[in-house]
């Protein structure tokens, strides 16, 4: 037991240093349990935690803006979850449907109830807030709000909210890149998920 623990140890001390930005910190939890024939049973979980150092400013300006991303991803992000679980559980029951006119009409029960329960959570996000929020919701479903919306509602009225998006300076085909731009945005959402924000 000590010998695996040991060898664990080691080779996650050598993994840690493959992780360039964010510190691989393990976490050992080691117990015994009964079976059922009463003996006990060692066992030992492991767990990664990845611990990003504190980010570093050149003037407040930047230090502001950080702040203002953090408090943003903690509001929206689980929107976008939740849109995920909704996404998952509607087109699990769709596939359950025989007819088309039964699609259709479940479609339009869960869009009635999804207006009514997050219209008044909509009004309340900025700007800035809801553009979040398309590309959270990409990273999430891994297709673009507007491809989600076209796959239920299909194109024609898919198209009328990407207008109506469009008019406002925003797109629902806006995409998520954690690598490039959005790479700021993957880091707070990580820690928000790790619960380090």
């Amino acid at each position: 037991m000590t010998i695996l623990l040991l060898l664990s140890t080691g080779l996650i001390a050598a993994l840690a240093q493959d992780f360039g930005d964010p510190t691989f910190v393990p976490t050992v939890k080691v117990g015994k349990t009964l079976a059922p024939d009463g003996d006990s049973i060692q066992y030992m979980e492991m767990s990664a935690v990845y611990v990003y150092p504190e980010p570093t400013f050149k003037n407040k300006r930047q230090q502001q803006a950080y702040m203002r991303l953090v408090k943003n991803v903690k509001k929206v992000l689980p929107l976008a979850k939740q849109a995920r679980q909704m996404l998952i559980e509607t087109a699990e029951y769709l596939e359950t449907l025989p007819t088309q006119q039964e699609r259709d009409a479940h479609i339009k029960r869960v869009e009635e109830a999804i207006v009514k329960e997050y219209k008044p959570k909509m009004k309340k996000l900025t700007f800035s807030q809801g553009k979040l929020l398309i590309k959270l919701i990409d990273r999430e479903c891994h297709s673009t709000a507007y491809e989600a919306m076209q796959a239920f509602i299909g194109p024609f009225r898919s198209g009328l909210w990407q207008a109506f998006a469009w008019a406002f300076g925003a797109s629902l085909k806006k995409g998520y890149d954690p690598e490039g731009v959005d790479r700021l945005t993957e880091r707070v959402v990580l820690m928000v998920e790790a619960g380090q924000l």
